[in-house]
């Protein structure tokens, strides 16, 4: 990375001609200009490792060489690129190689649905098909969820901030204790099926059940087997349709493809968006067990369905998933983050926090808020490129894509653990009452 002093580029026309509602650029106060893999350099040249990834959006890394030169050669052949749902070569690749690569190997049985090209497409036809097949309306969601922004996702979404803009009441919505909610010694599963078999608690049989296995925009709260397995027993026992939103947490982000093989569980609907697409491109996919898929022909319905070039890129990322090597890598560098955080609140035991997560998405709570704010803000003088998570922004964020190098990621985090040590050095010196160690 480079250490000129230079001035930073300015963002003057953003903050005068885009709207308020613009987030991740008030954080990351530069212009970038290009990127490779994870990394980024600015219209100044500045280097920056990636430890955000799009939101996860980017597991296969910035401008993927492979994935790139098949989008090349198909826009110079004239590949078609936009088809509503019409069949396509490239659409037809796609879902064979997903059926053969990703789905048979695993036992899996599901149609494949193009709701439209966000998670929260994919979140808004996954809830109608479940309303649609089971006759009731009501969703059952967890604590701490997000399931996206527009008005049914939002509605099973516990942020209060996101919920309040909306500007409406969110309804046919009831949200449940998540694993670990009110600590390790309450069984949250258990809370929910006595709620569901009590006449009198007023909780209607719902839909469905639909949750993240970890909770990435939650606080990074990861929910453990057991706890799924218990979930998807009670769905099953009282004929609840069960999502997994691996929107974010799918594509290989906790180490295996889908976030619930560990778990062993097998969901009547899961919803995956942005790293499906590959190289970043826009698209999503709603995988409805084939009993389930009773939709009429346009019943749900969009314009960019047929996202060819996300199909192209789709399909030759894929080819990850058939490297035996690739996800003990996912899990060597999984292992490498976790040693350097733990080493993090070694060197600070003063500092009142703990290391959530899986895989490739890890990151540390704090007490206090505050703090993970500070360490990014501090992260990012030094060219590191994370974020914050959690209900109160409590969570500093790991998520670099799965195809970091080894070199570049033992680099980032140590520039991480520097930013953390300046952090609570500078927080020493204007509290030196609170004797933190560092």
């Amino acid at each position: 990375m480079s250490n000129q002093k230079q001035e930073q580029p300015s963002m003057q026309v953003f903050e005068q001609l885009e709207s308020e509602v613009r987030s991740y650029c008030r954080s990351f106060t530069t212009v970038f200009h290009k990127a490779q893999n994870a990394r980024l350099w600015d219209t100044n040249g500045k280097e920056y490792i990636d430890f955000f990834a799009g939101a996860g959006a980017l597991n296969y890394g910035h401008n993927n060489s492979g994935i790139k030169q098949k989008l090349i050669d198909y826009l110079l052949e004239d590949g078609v690129t936009h088809s509503l749902d019409m069949a396509t070569q490239a659409k037809e690749t796609f879902l064979s190689r997903f059926q053969n690569l990703i789905l048979k190997p695993r036992g899996l049985d599901y149609k494949i649905m193009f709701p439209g090209p966000t998670g929260t497409n994919s979140v808004e036809s996954a809830m109608k098909i479940a309303r649609k097949v089971t006759g009731r309306t009501e969703i059952i969601s967890f604590t701490n969820a997000f399931h996206g922004m527009s008005l049914g996702s939002l509605s099973a979404t516990g942020n209060q901030f996101k919920r309040k803009g909306a500007g409406v009441y969110l309804p046919y919505a009831t949200f449940m204790p998540y694993d670990g909610y009110f600590g390790q010694s309450v069984n949250t599963a258990a809370y929910m099926e006595k709620l569901l078999d009590d006449p009198g608690s007023g909780v209607e049989i719902p839909a469905a059940v639909i949750l993240e296995t970890v909770q990435g925009e939650g606080g990074l709260n990861a929910a453990s087997d057991e706890w799924l397995r218990e979930i998807e027993r009670i769905c099953r026992e009282r004929d609840i349709m069960l999502i997994v939103d691996d929107v974010q947490m799918g594509c290989g982000r906790t180490g295996t493809f889908f976030s619930f093989e560990d778990a062993g569980i097998n969901p009547d609907i899961v919803c995956l968006s942005k790293s499906i697409g590959g190289f970043g491109l826009p698209m999503a996919l709603t995988l409805i067990k084939p009993e389930y898929d009773i939709w009429n022909p346009g019943e749900h319905n969009g314009t960019f369905r047929g996202n060819n070039l996300g199909f192209v890129a789709a399909s030759e990322a894929l080819d990850y998933w058939v490297d035996s090597d690739f996800e003990p890598q996912i899990a060597r560098k999984a292992n490498m983050i976790r040693r350097s955080l733990e080493q993090m609140l070694l060197v600070h035991p003063g500092v009142d926090a703990e290391i959530r997560g899986k895989g490739l998405i890890q990151g540390i709570a704090f007490a206090e808020p505050e703090l993970a704010s500070e360490l990014c803000t501090e992260a990012f003088k030094r060219g590191i490129i994370m974020e914050t998570s959690g209900p109160r922004d409590e969570v500093a964020k790991l998520m670099p894509p799965l195809t970091i190098e080894q070199e570049l990621l033992e680099r980032g985090l140590r520039v991480v653990r520097e930013a953390m040590n300046e952090m609570m050095e500078q927080k020493q010196k204007s509290a030196p009452e609170l004797q933190l160690q560092t």
